[in-house]
């Protein structure tokens, strides 16, 4: 069926079969990631280059795929990512065999010269060519380190300015105003936001809870009649792709899936929403505010990754002693 067109309509097809439990589940975007790269090795006209690519695919990006898909969704930033991976390094051996230079017989110079022309677009291509030294394909050699920055944050006066505008306006729709929300408050990036159930919105008694991580983190008043509200009258129903029963918090169109993180994240730049730079400032605000493994376990983020964040904000709960503080 993968192979058919048009395919939408196949894909379509194929989610409502394995929503009903006719066909076993797979991974929609792994499948769709496999599917083009069968069709991306067929246009390249150098045998060895086909097959040093498709092996560099197979038993790196697809067996990373794989892993991942096998303990939760991919989502398609994932699959960009490794496209991202393929085609520069298609490049770069088109480019290495017009220097008259077999990969390998690549030296030092041939790997500044590459990264000298255009260093920041092609860092993409440090994984392929880290593969190729650990597979004796290239000689070792040394890669140029590119250092980026994280993107510039907006400001607190800014966030707050936005959290209180998708919190009082009814300008925006629901759907919009509870995910803007979710990324200001709760610095949670668009691929998990659609991963989110209504099983994860709790309530205790007038407290509400989200289960972002562990412990589930409290949720204020203000946005908890909104989330709430939204949970029980505001989400889409879209019978004819998603099943009436869906417990998605954002549902989407297709059987038994959430909202594409892509379209989530277009809906909300559309309603003037700064997803990257307002989660980076609500969580450089947060880990200031709690000890950075606190904020990490409830939220969902990797403790060194909080820690990170909270040396560049400049927070000085390194010196925050553990324990309980009531006796």
């Amino acid at each position: 069926m993968s192979t058919l067109s048009p395919g939408r309509s196949v894909a379509h097809v194929r989610d409502l079969l394995m929503h009903c439990g006719v066909l076993p589940h797979r991974d929609r975007h792994l499948l769709l990631f496999e599917r083009w790269l069968a069709d991306w090795l067929d246009v390249i006209e150098d045998p060895g280059q086909s097959q040093l690519l498709q092996r560099f695919a197979t038993w790196q990006l697809l067996r990373k795929l794989r892993a991942t898909a096998a303990k939760r969704p991919l989502g398609p930033g994932a699959v960009k990512t490794a496209r991202a991976g393929l085609t520069p390094a298609a490049v770069f051996l088109t480019w290495s065999d017009a220097r008259g230079r077999a990969l390998s017989e690549c030296t030092q110079a041939d790997l500044d010269a590459w990264f000298a022309e255009d260093a920041i677009s092609r860092r993409i291509t440090t994984g392929f060519l880290r593969w190729c030294m650990d597979h004796h394909v290239m000689p070792r050699l040394k890669i140029p380190v590119i250092r980026t920055e994280n993107p510039a944050p907006i400001s607190q006066h800014g966030r707050i300015t936005l959290i209180r505008r998708v919190l009082t306006s009814d300008d925006l729709p629901q759907a919009e105003r509870v995910a803007a929300a979710l990324v200001l408050l709760y610095a949670q990036p668009i691929r998990r936001l659609v991963r989110l159930t209504v099983h994860d919105v709790l309530a205790d008694g007038p407290q509400a809870f989200l289960r972002l991580g562990d412990p589930p983190t409290p949720v204020p008043g203000p946005f908890a009649g909104l989330l709430q509200d939204y949970v029980r009258t505001g989400r889409p129903n879209r019978p004819g792709g998603t099943m009436p029963t869906s417990d998605w918090l954002f549902p989407g169109r297709r059987a038994g899936q959430p909202m594409d993180p892509a379209t989530l994240g277009r809906r909300l730049s559309a309603a003037g929403i700064p997803t990257l730079h307002g989660r980076t400032a609500a969580l450089r605000q947060l880990v200031l505010q709690a000890p950075p493994s606190v904020v990490a376990g409830m939220l969902g983020y990797h403790t060194v990754h909080a820690e990170a964040l909270a040396a560049e904000a400049g927070s000085t709960w390194k010196k925050y002693a553990p324990g309980d503080h009531t006796r």
